[in-house]
C-alpha cells in the first residue's frame, strides 16, 4: 500500500496534540503556526503573531515584535543546522518565561531550509539552567546565546522610551552611571553628564528626560552650544526663562545644553544672568567633556554657572576602561542592526572579540558602533569573525602583541589580577554568597571583604 503524502491539517492536527509548545517559520522567518500548547501559554497575543518577522534582537515590551524577537531561533538555525537553545514567552500576564528549546530544520536539498519547527520544553528554565542539547546537534557560537539573554534580560529592567545600552555591562564604571541616571531621573535637580566624544553623552540626557510617567513628560529641547551661535543660544534660554514656551512644551520640559563646556565667556556671562538669579521654569540637563568645576577652577567657566549646571554629576568613561562590558556592547550594537530586519547574525566568535578588545577606542562608543556596522555588512556566516572585521582593528591587535611581548611583567600587579580572578570565580560559584565564597578561597568573610574592596571589585 502506498505511502500517503501527510497534508498541512493533519500536521498541525498532530502538533496541536503535543503538550509542549510548537511554533513553526517559514524561510523568511515569520511566524505561520502556533499549536494549540504555545497559544495557551501567550494568551491573548498569540492571535497577533501569525505572520510576524522574527528577528534575533533583544527586544522590550508587550508588543506582538517584542514577543515574536524573544521566539527567535539563532541565526544558524535558520541557515538549516540543528540547534538548541533557549527562548523566552511573553505570557499573558505580562512576563517573560525562558524555556529550552530545540529547532529543526526543515530543508528540500537546497540551501537553508524552507521552514523552521521550534519545540520548546513544557516547564520554565531556572535563573542558573543552561540549554541541554541532545543527539547530533551543535549548540549556537559560545557565548553568544548568553550575551543575548543578559541584553535581554537588561532591556526589560528598563522602562520604555529610556534604553540605557550604552550603559549595559557589570563594570563598576557602568554600573556608577546607571545608578547616577536612576537617581537624576527622580528628580528635577540640574544635571550634568560628563565624558569623552563618542561615550553617549546625549544618550543618557535623552534617558533621563524620559524616565519619568509619560503623561507628565515635557518636550526635550535641545540646544547645541558647539554648534549653534552664541546669540542664539542665549535667546532661546531667555524665551525659556520668561515662561511663553513652556506652555507649547509642557510644565516638565528639559533644556538640553550640549557641550555646554564650548560656550564663550560672554554666553556664559548671559547664561548666568538668567539661570542663577532666580528659579529656571524647566530643568536643565548639560553635557561636557569635564566637569565644570574644574574648569572654573582654573579660570575657564564662570564658578556660579557651574555650581547651579552641576547639583548632579554623572560621569560616563571611555570605553577602554570599561572592556570587560564590550562584548555585552558589541552583541547589543549588533542586535540592534538585526532588529532592521536585514540578514540576521548570532554574535562574534570568541578571536573576534578578543581582536575588538586589543583595540584603544579612541572613538568611544560611537567607533565600536561604526566598526560593529562594517563588520555586519562584510559578514557571510552566522557570525562576526576575525576575517569580518576592518583592517584597522587587525594593526591594532597585531601593534598590541608587539607592545606586549616587550613588556615586563610587574609581580605585585600579576598577583593581584590573579587575586581578582580567583575571587569572581568564587564568587560566581557561590552565587553571589560572600561566606560561601571566602570558605572556597580559605579565607574569612571580613578578610574577603576587605580584599574585594582593595581590589576594586566591589565599592565601600
Amino acid at each position: 500500500m502506498a505511502n500517503r503524502r501527510l497534508h498541512a491539517g493533519e500536521l498541525a492536527k498532530l502538533l496541536n496534540g503535543i503538550e509542549q509548545p510548537i511554533y513553526v517559520l517559514d524561510s523568511s522567518g515569520r511566524i505561520v503556526f502556533l499549536n494549540r500548547a504555545c497559544q495557551e501559554l501567550l494568551g491573548d497575543l498569540a492571535n497577533s503573531l501569525l505572520g510576524v518577522h522574527c528577528s534575533y534582537c533583544a527586544a522590550a515590551g508587550q508588543t506582538p515584535e517584542a514577543a515574536a524577537a524573544a521566539l527567535c531561533p539563532p541565526p544558524a538555525a535558520m541557515a538549516g543546522l540543528q540547534t538548541t537553545g533557549t527562548v523566552a514567552f511573553l505570557s499573558a500576564d505580562g512576563t517573560f518565561r525562558r524555556r529550552a528549546a530545540s529547532f529543526l530544520p526543515l530543508s528540500d536539498g537546497a540551501d537553508g531550509c524552507f521552514a523552521l519547527i521550534v519545540m520548546a520544553r513544557k516547564d520554565d528554565l531556572t535563573e542558573d539552567a543552561e540549554p541541554v542539547a541532545s543527539g547530533p546537534t551543535r549548540m549556537a557560537e559560545p557565548g553568544s546565546e548568553q550575551l543575548h539573554l543578559l541584553i535581554q534580560e537588561f532591556r526589560r529592567q528598563q522602562a520604555a522610551g529610556h534604553q540605557l545600552d550604552h550603559l549595559i555591562g557589570q563594570s563598576a564604571a557602568a554600573r556608577r552611571a546607571r545608578r547616577q541616571v536612576e537617581l537624576a531621573a527622580g528628580n528635577r535637580c540640574s544635571v550634568l553628564i560628563v565624558g569623552p566624544t563618542g561615550s553617549g553623552r546625549r544618550f543618557t540626557a535623552t534617558a533621563i528626560h524620559y524616565a519619568s510617567d509619560a503623561k507628565l513628560t515635557g518636550t526635550l529641547i535641545p540646544l547645541d552650544c558647539a554648534v549653534l551661535p552664541a546669540e542664539m543660544v542665549q535667546s532661546t534660554v531667555r524665551v525659556i526663562a520668561g515662561g511663553n514656551m513652556l506652555e507649547q512644551c509642557g510644565a516638565n520640559s528639559t533644556l538640553l545644553l550640549c557641550e555646554v563646556d564650548q560656550l564663550s565667556e560672554a554666553a556664559q556671562a548671559d547664561l548666568s544672568d538668567l539661570l542663577v538669579a532666580k528659579p529656571f521654569p524647566a530643568r536643565i540637563i548639560s553635557t561636557a567633556g569635564e566637569p565644570l568645576m574644574e574648569m572654573s577652577r582654573r579660570g575657564r567657566f564662570r564658578e556660579e554657572l557651574a555650581a547651579a549646571l552641576s547639583t548632579l554629576v554623572i560621569e560616563l568613561p571611555p570605553l577602554a576602561e570599561r572592556l570587560e562590558d564590550l562584548p555585552l556592547l558589541a552583541q547589543a550594537l549588533l542586535e540592534q542592526l538585526n532588529a532592521k530586519g536585514g540578514k540576521q547574525l548570532g554574535g562574534f566568535t570568541p578571536e573576534a572579540l578578543d581582536q575588538l578588545t586589543a583595540h584603544r577606542w579612541p572613538g568611544n562608543l560611537d567607533e565600536l558602533a561604526q566598526v560593529v556596522e562594517e563588520a555586519y555588512n562584510r559578514a557571510v556566516g552566522p557570525d562576526i569573525t576575525v576575517a569580518d572585521l576592518p583592517p584597522r582593528i587587525h594593526h591594532a591587535a597585531a601593534s598590541l602583541q608587539l607592545r606586549r611581548a616587550e613588556e615586563k611583567i610587574v609581580l605585585d600587579k600579576f598577583l593581584a589580577q590573579v587575586e581578582r580572578e580567583l575571587i569572581r570565580r568564587a564568587t560566581a560559584q557561590a552565587k553571589g554568597n560572600k561566606a560561601k565564597a571566602a570558605r572556597l578561597l580559605g579565607m574569612s568573610r571580613p578578610r574577603l571583604y576587605r580584599r574585594m574592596i582593595q581590589l576594586g571589585l566591589i565599592e565601600k
